[in-house]
């Protein structure tokens, strides 16, 4: 019976952690007396997160070395496909910002959209993505090594274009740079370095840390319901219509699909159909979400709370798939 219970929240823990993240704020909403703590949970919730985030991609550098993070085939696809699609999107905005006529107006009109998926296509790759691609049978040096080229383009490329987009603003490129430099080098960085230390100079440690690959897996559903938590929470309390949510909604959903589909089009050329589909679609949201109430219309940050959801019922779609295969 105790196998039997373990193996099912094994199995469904991704459901699971789903529904607990968004039953655990929609319960705290409807209890009026615990509200005071608010603040304080979520002070909890966003220092937990990258502690989390930089445990499951320590776990995950200490099982690849540092000789396997080689580039492939399949990265300057992927990077492509995201950065174009970025720039159209921006490009398209922008230009309507300085144009007139009933095009420009239409696309400023739906700008918040426009936002929401320029987000979902610059996001980076998931730091846990790298537990998913193993637990389906893919190579995780390759996404590992693909999350650090995405993360490098996006300190780069997003930059660019956020003075064009808010000049009244006063963000310039070394401004924005910095600040997301500041994010990524603690969260991804710093585990990679931490990591190859601990192989040479602590090598006992080290391989009783490579063996918990399934410790990474468990992080990561506790990571999961935060971030469902929290996107609930952004998604409640955020000041728009029911249509405009759905919009968001919709654009998001959009985005996953195609990231996923169109990565694995990319990998299926050279046998890599899970790292370039994973690397592609699963995002770093919590990131994402970050991105968008700092640099661009703080309801675009609602997109990143949507495509948590889209892009974890497929990834346990995946998985329930490939264990039952």
């Amino acid at each position: 019976m105790k196998a039997r219970l373990l193996k099912f929240f094994k199995d469904w823990m991704l459901v699971i952690g789903m529904f607990t993240g968004a039953g655990a704020y929609l319960i705290y909403m409807q209890i009026p007396s615990i509200h005071t703590a608010g603040p304080v949970l979520e002070i909890i919730c966003r220092k937990t997160q990258p502690i989390l985030l930089f445990l499951m991609l320590f776990i995950s550098f200490s099982r690849i070395e540092p000789r396997q993070l080689r580039l492939q085939r399949w990265h300057p696809w992927d990077l492509l496909v995201q950065i174009l699609s970025f720039l159209i999107l921006s490009g398209m905005v922008i230009w309507a910002i300085h144009s007139t006529g009933p095009a420009a107006s239409w696309i400023l009109k739906h700008r918040i959209l426009f936002e929401s998926a320029m987000l979902c296509m610059i996001c980076p790759t998931a730091t846990a993505c790298a537990v998913v691609t193993g637990k389906l049978g893919g190579d995780m040096a390759q996404v590992v090594m693909y999350t650090i080229l995405i993360n490098l383009a996006v300190s780069v490329v997003v930059p660019l274009t956020v003075p064009l987009f808010y000049p009244q603003a006063d963000i310039t490129f070394v401004a924005a740079f910095s600040r997301i430099l500041a994010k990524v080098f603690p969260l991804l960085i710093l585990p990679c370095l931490s990591a190859w230390a601990v192989r040479y100079l602590m090598p006992r440690f080290h391989n009783w840390v490579a063996s918990k690959m399934n410790l990474s897996f468990y992080l990561w559903s506790v990571s999961l319901t935060l971030a469902i938590l929290m996107s609930t929470r952004a998604i409640i309390h955020s000041n728009c219509s029911i249509w405009t949510l759905i919009g968001i909604a919709l654009t998001s959903m959009t985005c996953c699909i195609f990231q996923f589909w169109v990565g694995r089009r990319i990998g299926a050329r050279s046998g890599n159909r899970i790292e370039a589909s994973q690397a592609c679609g699963q995002k770093n949201t919590v990131f994402g979400i970050w991105m968008g109430y700092t640099f661009w219309n703080p309801l675009a940050s609602v997109a990143g709370g949507f495509y948590t959801i889209w892009h974890n019922v497929h990834n346990t779609r995946q998985l329930y798939k490939a264990k039952n295969n």
